[in-house]
């Protein structure tokens, strides 16, 4: 059988600060197979960013502990020089980062940035690149297409700018994209449209996709398989399905209490994960969780629960 597209194994990405190491992705493993969604999802601070961008190998060259493999057809990506990644990066692999006005050059017009990885990757010249790139955006949902080439970033909408961040991910013909939280600060309708093209687009061109995001509503019926991330690792990861009918980790519960119920009353109060997320450069012994953990017993305060199962693994001495 050949191997899965992406296999990331025993991955650690650590920051050098001040008060010490903080443990940011600590011992994370996965594969994601050709075709396949995967969802990372997790509170704010739990290291999702951090590992999307220790895929990509977009990390600082300074102060960074980097461990574990991160293969790519077979290749080992961390054994890659710069100039070898630059041939991955959007050829290969593409993101979408989380704010299109960051992730987009304000100075640039649209149709530079579109046209970049076009004529990099696949050598085009220039009106071969610009007709490409017009029927990108148009592939999009951008009205307008031509217009929009001579416009910059500020011209635009937040939805239209992702779009256009969209546009230059899968202008190359990437085998894997990874969307960082693609949605953030976005109108819920809009929200809707991006993930529903994100959806097309990846079926349209078989691609693999990682979906990160920290609402695990939006993961529900968009991905293959989900693995939840609390304080750095993987505490839960099961199929889709099987996570929402059969969860086992109580901080998988407590993230499904949170997500707001719009068949409920008017003013009815929501539920928050009490407590809060441990400190990255003083983790507590045993289970991460257990501070905040309703059924949290001795045990879990002692010692940290190994993450253990097969296709539905979870970490937690006292499971739902």
């Amino acid at each position: 059988m050949s191997a899965p597209l992406l296999e990331v194994d025993n991955l650690v990405t650590h920051f050098r600060s001040d008060r010490g190491l903080v443990r940011a992705v600590d011992g994370v493993s996965f594969s994601l197979e050709r075709g396949q969604t995967l969802g990372i999802v997790g509170e704010s601070g739990c290291g999702k960013t951090v590992l999307s961008r220790s895929i990509m190998g977009l990390l600082p060259p300074k102060n960074v502990v980097i461990g574990g493999h991160v293969r790519f057809e077979g290749r080992d990506l961390g054994a890659l020089r710069a100039v070898d990644m630059r041939r991955v990066w959007g050829a290969e692999i593409a993101m979408v980062f989380q704010d299109p006005m960051t992730s987009l050059n304000p100075v640039m017009r649209i149709g530079v940035q579109v046209t970049e990885g076009l004529r990099v990757h696949l050598d085009m010249d220039k009106d071969r690149a610009t007709e490409t790139a017009i029927a990108l955006l148009k592939s999009v949902g951008i009205p307008e297409a031509e217009r929009r080439m001579h416009q910059y970033p500020f011209e635009l909408s937040g939805g239209m700018r992702q779009r256009v961040t969209i546009a230059i991910a899968i202008a190359c013909g990437p085998k894997l994209l990874i969307a960082d939280e693609p949605t953030t600060a976005l109108d819920v309708t809009v929200q809707a449209q991006i993930l529903n093209l994100l959806q097309d687009k990846q079926r349209e061109r078989h691609m693999a996709m990682i979906l990160v995001t920290h609402d695990l509503g939006v993961v529900a019926g968009r991905t293959d398989h989900i693995a939840v991330m609390y304080a750095g690792k993987i505490v839960e990861t099961a199929p889709t399905a099987t996570l929402f009918t059969e969860m086992r980790m109580p901080y998988t519960e407590a993230l499904i209490r949170s997500i707001p119920k719009p068949a409920a009353p008017s003013h009815t109060r929501l539920r928050a994960i009490e407590g809060r997320p441990p400190d990255l450069v003083r983790p507590p012994v045993g289970c991460n969780f257990a501070p905040r953990c309703p059924y949290a017993r001795d045990k879990c305060h002692d010692h940290e629960p190994p993450l253990e199962g097969g296709e539905h693994a979870f970490a937690c001495w006292y499971p739902i």
